[in-house]
């Protein structure tokens, strides 16, 4: 007979990087997520969290979250639809409406969660998703979770975009979800085309903030803001865990169609809400992002100081035009070998290979954030170059 488990004994990719020593994955960090973090009793720099605007370590926010649990206590005990809901909750949605310039909110316990619940419940049979082929994970399932059809364009390729659009039938549903900044390479999505092309096609617009929020656009309300495109864009979603410095996700857009997925969106209606200290310390980054943007400045000025040290070295990093830099290696095995080598030197980042990117296309994603000094991101400019020419990635 067939043994259900019979895969697990014969998964053994990541345990042949264990024996090696480069399996990169997993680390016990047991300190806050800051500039430096403390993992098995020794100190690194971290080039390698989505901890942005340095906030998940910030004194107000943690003041925020411990006044939250007196209030409220742990947990929120239930779901939203049942008695897991707070004013704290409501409060959090009328907040980001306003900052992402639409009529209203709703949260999610989780950003993959929101997608999956956004996106399959307003897919139906008959409609199509049109997706980017570099759209994040969760959006990819929300559609496979969906009643719907996915087609997938080729990476922020607007001719694809609207090969794939003409294609579609006139009675067909259409939507087109793609992320405003691809969590990967760093790049953004071209917006402006793809409203046109939505206009001409007939179809509505999802944009995914999660890597845009607090950081693009003269406020830090995100993608729309930084093209000017507010009003053309029907849903905004995103999640918590960046800029924002906690869990959750978010979706943004007209009160219909935001009252029609608190009804429908299972991944909501089945899931407990989130816990309120979570919801209190969203609320506070907004307020914190809202009235200060010298962390965002201070993020976008370090991003291109370890922008600038790693193009003189000679690394590609690709067409990123965010605080996301890619550094691409290569091979797999490469790839593993410069994490460790980074590591061994006390840089804390992360490895990307497949099926994340293609094969020969590996890389060490770094991520910044505002609180890092000139001298920690000098210190891993110095330390990527020593490791690379030690095994001849760069001359």
């Amino acid at each position: 007979m067939a043994d259900i488990f019979e895969k697990c004994k014969n998964f053994k990719d990541a345990k042949a990087l264990m024996r090696l020593g480069i399996y990169g994955y997993f680390q016990p960090i047991s300190s806050a997520q800051g500039p430096e973090i403390e993992l098995n009793g020794k100190k690194y720099i971290m080039a390698g969290s989505n901890n942005y605007l340095g906030l998940a370590n910030d004194p107000e926010m943690k003041k925020a979250a411990s006044e939250a649990v007196i209030k409220y206590g742990t947990g929120s005990a239930g779901s939203r639809f049942l008695n897991g809901n707070t004013t704290a909750a409501e409060e959090l949605e009328a907040k980001i409406a306003k900052f992402k310039g639409k009529e209203a909110a709703l949260i999610f316990s989780a950003g993959y969660q929101m997608n999956l619940g956004v996106i399959s419940c307003l897919l139906k049979k008959g409609d199509v998703a049109i997706v980017d082929k570099l759209d994040h994970a969760s959006i990819l399932d929300g559609v496979k979770l969906s009643d719907g059809e996915m087609l997938r364009f080729k990476h922020n390729d607007m001719q694809d975009l609207e090969r794939v659009l003409s294609k579609i039938e006139d009675e067909k549903g259409k939507l087109i979800i793609v992320d405003g900044v691809f969590s990967m390479e760093g790049d953004i999505c071209n917006l402006p085309e793809i409203v046109r092309l939505a206009k001409k096609y007939g179809a509505r617009i999802i944009i995914d903030d999660a890597h845009a929020s607090g950081i693009l656009g003269k406020t830090g309300r995100g993608t729309c803001e930084h093209f000017g495109l507010h009003d053309e864009v029907d849903l905004v979603v995103g999640t918590c865990s960046k800029t924002f410095a906690t869990v959750g996700g978010f979706a943004a857009g007209s009160a219909e169609v935001i009252h029609y997925i608190r009804h429908n969106a299972r991944s909501q209606i089945f899931s407990a809400a989130l816990p309120p200290s979570s919801v209190v310390s969203i609320g506070k980054a907004l307020d914190l992002i809202s009235d200060d943007m010298t962390r965002k400045d201070k993020l976008w000025a370090n991003s291109a100081r370890l922008k600038e040290g790693f193009k003189k070295l000679g690394f590609d990093i690709g067409a990123t035009q965010t605080p996301i830099t890619p550094v691409f290696i290569g091979s797999m095995e490469n790839c593993f070998k410069m994490w460790r080598g980074t590591f061994d030197a006390g840089i804390f980042t992360t490895p990307v290979v497949p099926p994340a990117v293609p094969p020969n296309r590996c890389m060490i994603r770094t991520t910044l954030m505002a609180t890092h000094t000139d001298e920690q991101i000098d210190k891993i400019i110095e330390i990527f170059a020593k490791t690379a020419k030690a095994l001849g990635i760069i001359k």
